[in-house]
């Protein structure tokens, strides 16, 4: 009975709380790179490219900071607080409220559209989320260039 009350704590607790796994020593290690002047993601395995994705980042009026980070929280479903509930599917957090997500507004990718976060098509967020979960925050590197 103690073994089935621990698995159902540690399966509730897998729900409850963000989604970020601590380094892991001898793991793969995975970064994004994300180049704002060109508006493209590069997702890199041990230095090999994986994966190469559209994006957008801040719009007129809002930035994207630039800068090197590690995943600071995931959520697979999170609504923005500050932009009325605006949907924000497989969010990876790295800096404050700025965060790696999906969009439904896929035709805005390729160009600037966002308030500053780096949105990716629902279907390549999911795929990066997934990653950084295998990986482990601490073996992600997030680093964002002009």
């Amino acid at each position: 009975m103690k073994q089935i009350l621990g698995a159902v704590f540690a399966a509730a607790m897998l729900f409850a709380t963000p989604a970020v796994m601590p380094a892991q020593a001898n793991a793969a290690t995975l970064e994004a790179r994300i180049d704002i002047s060109d508006q493209t993601m590069h997702v890199y395995r041990n230095g090999r490219l994986l994966h190469r994705w559209p994006v957008s980042t801040g719009r007129k009026g809002y930035r994207t900071p630039t800068g090197s980070y590690r995943p600071q929280r995931m959520y697979k479903r999170y609504y923005s607080k500050k932009y009325d509930g605006a949907p924000m599917p497989y969010s990876i957090f790295f800096r404050g409220g700025y965060a790696i997500h999906g969009t439904g507004h896929i035709k805005g990718l390729g160009r600037p559209a966002s308030h500053g976060c780096i949105r990716l098509h629902p279907d390549n967020a999911a795929r990066l989320y997934s990653m950084v979960q295998q990986y482990g925050a601490g073996n992600t590197s997030i680093r964002i260039t002009q």
